[in-house]
């Protein structure tokens, strides 16, 4: 069974849609295809399952690009579409595409509209799409496996010691933390836990995420802001405060904590994030 997935959106996107397209792979036994930005392509070489990805600018695209995709989606014998995108232009593909199971919150391409749950962690909201076709999600229970090589060369980079590793991933814009916060939190955590290492990533920012996502997996606990950091901790199942993200934004497991509101990140004291990462 060959399944296709259109995905608009940034990095943070389509890594929450990893657990549902590993899902449709395992289930169904099938061979997958992503249709994405060409930005955020490289997010879907976490996921071995992908056979193919194929660039698509959804914002920019002109009628040239659109044709060029028709043709990409018609070669190959799809059974099943998932449709996270939305407009005329992607209904009149999917349209004339012959493909039997088009799936969708709206449109009138879609063979069967879903309606996902509002208030739910939007990894799990997927499973609305899934389930027209006999799968099964359970997001929080997915981890990313990453290749031995990517775990090594990630390990050279790490501070040296034994001893507990926090690693920093700041968003690094105007509304985030401050920089001074963020480089002083190292030396108030090392006063509550000796032999502390630390080390901070810049944001992804178009960076490679198998890179990042094996630098993170070698953490003993994660704080951070930038969205790709906080979506690739949860993959991975690492403990993670999350600063600007709601608690209903995450997945309600032990270990991962939202903390404070996006847009007051400015004035945040350290605190609270002391105080969530268990070292008030």
């Amino acid at each position: 069974m060959r399944a296709l997935f259109l995905i608009p959106g940034d990095a943070v996107r389509q890594l929450q849609t990893l657990p549902a397209v590993a899902a449709v792979a395992d289930q169904l036994s099938a061979q997958v295809q992503v249709v994405c930005s060409p930005a955020v392509a490289p997010c879907w070489g976490l996921l071995p399952a992908v056979e193919k990805v194929i660039p698509f600018d959804f914002a920019a695209a002109n009628l040239a690009d659109w044709a060029n995709l028709l043709g990409s989606v018609r070669e190959p014998d799809f059974q099943l579409c998932v449709n996270l995108a939305s407009g005329r232009q992607v209904d009149l593909l999917l349209s004339m595409s012959h493909i039997p199971n088009r799936i969708a919150a709206a449109g009138f391409s879609a063979t069967e509209t879903v309606t996902p749950a509002p208030a739910e962690w939007p990894d799990q909201r997927l499973e609305a799409y899934l389930k027209p076709v006999g799968v099964n999600l359970d997001a929080a229970a997915f981890r990313l496996t990453l290749p031995r090589a990517d775990l090594d060369k990630a390990a050279a980079q790490l501070p040296a010691g034994d001893g507990p590793l926090l690693l920093l991933a700041p968003r690094g814009d105007s509304g985030d933390w401050p920089a001074a916060q963020w480089q002083g939190l190292p030396g108030l955590v090392g006063q509550r836990l000796a032999g502390l290492r630390s080390l901070t990533l810049p944001a992804l920012a178009g960076g490679n995420p198998r890179t990042r996502a094996a630098l993170l997996a070698a953490a003993d606990v994660v704080l951070a802001s930038d969205g790709p950091s906080i979506e690739l901790a949860l993959l991975l199942g690492l403990p993670l405060v999350a600063l600007g993200r709601s608690q209903a934004s995450l997945p309600q497991r032990q270990g991962v904590q939202g903390l404070a509101a996006a847009d007051s990140l400015t004035s945040l004291e350290p605190g609270p994030v002391l105080a969530a990462l268990g070292l008030a």
